[in-house]
């Protein structure tokens, strides 16, 4: 990267910084900005787009891994009892339908690919971005059980997806020839030894984070470093006892959150933070690599299996998992629709570019557009269809069950709910007068 796409890139970060609020009003999210910026840095020359995507291959897994730790270990497990059984659902069965449905209908589609690279699009598109959807998972018209649903959701379904898409790569890499990668049974091995491995590193640091505390040894400046730390030293050790090192966060992340007392999610802040940045830098290399290589490639064929993703393959497998769960029709198909594809997407297709070169191009550009339009159509929808569904449920009673407090989504989402908050109190304003 020259200085000159260094200067554009700190100052949209800056600029971003200094409007958020009103571009989050126009529902204009930072995901849009920095993948128009990134394309726009590719587009005029001033960095280099598809040829180099192997220079982005620390940066997208530093990402992945703090945004696996961060989100496992801000799950509340023992607080999550009440509505368990609709989590299990989605998770244990509407997941699973929604990876074989969208692996099938790639297949179907594109026969080109093989059976591996189908079902890494359909696995790379399964798990869902909360954080996409603010105005709903921060709207206070919205049930907050039905929020808490989708933030659950969205939390761990980016962790339990990547074994699939790892498996996926590795038998694409040995289906191709390309050196260097043993094959899927390889990869399965290399995730059960990162559940053991991250497991106890998480295991371990919540425990002596909660001992430093009790015994007044630890600055309380330096404890967000240290858990930042501790989610690499769980991916690190994987790879070095040849472990995957994502399935290690993940279930490293899961362990902390357990073992880490009541103060953890406190100590979660400034890794949360630091993946904020990430992220957005991130986006911005999506829309410098991927978004080139989706116009050298695209076909119509990819917009209809975009808007398929994003309806029937994500809604079907909802409705069915939701059968006897007591959500009324409207409820389940606003659960359906508001699964956003985002940050765990584009990770998983610049790891697949990365690790399998041109042979991924079409998959990869699969995915691109699929992002791209629910980044836009989410984004765009969020706001008014929340109103409109807290409206609709509005004179039905209190919430069954009672109200209860929803997970905080990761600073940036947060950011932009407190940004948008008037906005909120406006609908809600509006809600009550009928």
């Amino acid at each position: 990267m020259n200085v000159s796409a260094l200067v554009v890139v700190a100052a949209t970060l800056f600029g971003w910084g200094l409007v958020s609020k009103r571009l989050a009003r126009a529902d204009l999210t930072a995901p849009i900005v920095f993948i128009v910026v990134g394309a726009a840095l590719t587009w005029t020359g001033l960095i280099e787009g598809p040829e180099e995507p192997a220079a982005l291959t620390p940066l997208v897994e530093i990402t992945l891994v703090w945004v696996l730790f961060s989100d496992a270990a801000r799950l509340p497990m023992r607080e999550l009892r009440q509505d368990v059984g609709r989590y299990l659902r989605l998770l244990a069965v509407g997941l699973p339908l929604t990876v074989l449905l969208g692996w099938g209908l790639a297949a179907w589609f594109w026969p080109g690919l093989g059976l591996w690279l189908a079902l890494f699009v359909g696995a790379a598109l399964a798990p869902t971005d909360a954080a996409l959807g603010i105005p709903v998972v921060t709207n206070p018209v919205v049930p907050s059980r039905i929020r808490q649903l989708i933030t659950v959701e969205s939390g761990l379904n980016d962790g339990i997806a990547t074994p699939v898409v790892m498996v996926a790569i590795a038998g694409a890499a040995a289906a191709a020839g390309l050196e260097g990668h043993e094959g899927a049974g390889h990869a399965v091995v290399q995730l059960l030894l990162g559940v053991v491995v991250g497991s106890a590193v998480g295991a371990a640091g919540g425990w002596l984070l909660r001992l430093a505390r009790r015994h007044d040894l630890a600055a309380e400046d330096f404890m967000g470093i240290a858990v930042l730390a501790l989610g690499l030293l769980a991916y690190a050790a994987a790879l070095a006892l040849a472990g995957n090192g994502f399935v290690a966060a993940f279930c490293g992340g899961l362990a902390f959150g357990a073992c880490a007392g009541r103060r953890g999610p406190e100590e979660l802040v400034f890794l949360e933070q630091t993946g904020a940045l990430v992220s957005a830098l991130v986006w911005l290399a999506f829309g410098a690599i991927a978004v080139p290589i989706m116009f050298e490639g695209i076909d119509p064929l990819m917009l209809v299996y975009a808007v398929l993703s994003l309806t029937v393959v994500r809604m079907l497998p909802v409705a069915l998992s939701l059968i006897g769960s007591g959500l009324d029709r409207r409820t389940v198909l606003f659960v359906g629709w508001f699964g956003p594809r985002g940050l765990a997407s584009l990770v998983f297709a610049l790891l697949a570019l990365e690790a399998l070169g041109p042979v991924s191009d079409e998959a990869v550009a699969v995915v691109t557009v699929t992002v791209l339009v629910s980044v836009v159509a989410h984004g765009l929808s969020a706001a008014p269809l929340a109103g409109r569904y807290g409206r609709s449920v509005a004179g039905a009673g209190p919430e069954p069950g009672g109200p209860v407090e929803v997970i905080e989504l990761r600073p940036a989402a947060a950011a932009l709910s407190r940004a948008t908050r008037a906005a909120d109190e406006t609908t809600r304003a509006r809600v009550a007068r009928g």
